[in-house]
């Protein structure tokens, strides 16, 4: 018998918000605004705000957010407590997620990342996504494009 995961994903809530900006300053340059959180927990139509949380403890060690709309999805935010990176956790969400898109109906899920940002590309690649195109001068502090990658979903073939 596996023992049992030691992680849950929920939907986020407004008394998360303390420890999202904790996670979100900790993980990026330009981070978004307490606002811009509250406006996807707010949003019920076609927001998906989800936080990792820790068993036993219910410690919340990361976030991911998806919209979705019609039969298109696009993963927005997607962050993990330093303490916790390359552990499985990060994936692990993500395949979940990614489970939840395709049960949903989706056709395709679409990210932006920093090419800096190499664990995040080698995650996203491992798990179906390609590059789509690059958004020119879409991050700042520091300046950088954006990578945009796609992930199809049957019956579009993913490409290796």
């Amino acid at each position: 018998m596996l023992p049992p995961p030691t992680y849950y994903l929920r939907r986020m809530q407004e008394r998360d918000l303390p420890f999202i900006m904790e996670i979100e300053r900790l993980s990026f340059p330009n981070p978004w605004q307490e606002s811009s959180f509250r406006g996807e927990i707010e949003n019920l139509h076609i927001t998906y705000p989800s936080v990792i949380v820790q068993r036993p403890h219910d410690r919340i060690i990361g976030y991911i957010i998806f919209w979705y709309e019609a039969d298109k999805a696009q993963i927005s935010n997607f962050a993990l407590h330093p303490d916790f990176r390359g552990l499985g956790v990060g994936e692990s969400a993500l395949k979940e997620i990614l489970g939840a898109i395709r049960a949903m109906g989706a056709g395709h899920v679409v990210l932006e990342v920093r090419p800096s940002n190499v664990s995040a590309l080698s995650l996203y690649q491992k798990h179906g996504f390609v590059m789509l195109g690059t958004r020119l001068g879409y991050y700042q502090n520091p300046p950088e494009d954006a990578l945009v990658m796609i992930r199809y979903f049957d019956p579009f073939p993913q490409r290796d």
